[in-house]
């Protein structure tokens, strides 16, 4: 379902969060401080409020979110146990259709990162390809802890944006949504 700004405006939070819980990965309490910040002049206004709502949230708050992201072409994701935009961004990279050799390498990158960093690897991967995030991996890796935490969470603020551009409709003219 995809919503006009109007109709996101003229929620309650209840049913703003309803429509919107899942944007955030597991955390439906960045929706809720994303209502908080309407109404909203335009959709980038919106995503704006969902990364505002975790750029201003407390670092254990942040953490949480980042670990409630899916490992990409992880165990969870073949066993269909990842949140459904989770799933049709994966495949829409292809990571549903890896080689087996494929695959291990991206378990074997996913466990190194879970290692060095506590947390899973984090990419927007719609437009993206299985070999664009193989090749991002590798230098992440080398990043430092506190670089590594603020990556993901611009990775997060782009999944915001995509998906957010998915469920509310741009206007067709500007101003008219005021």
């Amino acid at each position: 379902m995809s919503y006009s700004l109007v109709e996101v405006n003229q929620m309650d939070k209840e049913t703003f969060v309803a429509a919107f819980g899942d944007v955030a990965e597991h955390s439906p309490w960045v929706a809720e401080k994303a209502y908080e910040l309407g109404p909203f002049r335009a959709r980038d206004d919106l995503a704006d409020a969902f990364s505002k709502a975790m750029d201003t949230a407390p670092q254990a708050d942040q953490l949480a979110l980042i670990r409630a992201h899916p490992d990409l072409a992880g165990k969870a994701a073949l066993a269909g146990e990842i949140a459904e935009s989770s799933r049709d961004e994966q495949a829409g990279a292809g990571l549903d259709r890896l080689t087996r050799e494929e695959f291990a390498r991206f378990c074997a990158l996913n466990d190194a990162y879970k290692d060095r960093f506590g947390f899973p690897f984090i990419f927007a991967v719609k437009g993206a390809t299985k070999t664009q995030i193989l090749a991002a991996f590798e230098p992440r890796l080398h990043n430092s802890p506190s670089e590594e935490f603020s990556e993901a969470l611009r990775q997060i603020a782009r999944i915001f944006r995509f998906r957010l551009e998915a469920l509310v409709e741009a206007p067709h003219e500007r101003g008219s949504e005021g």
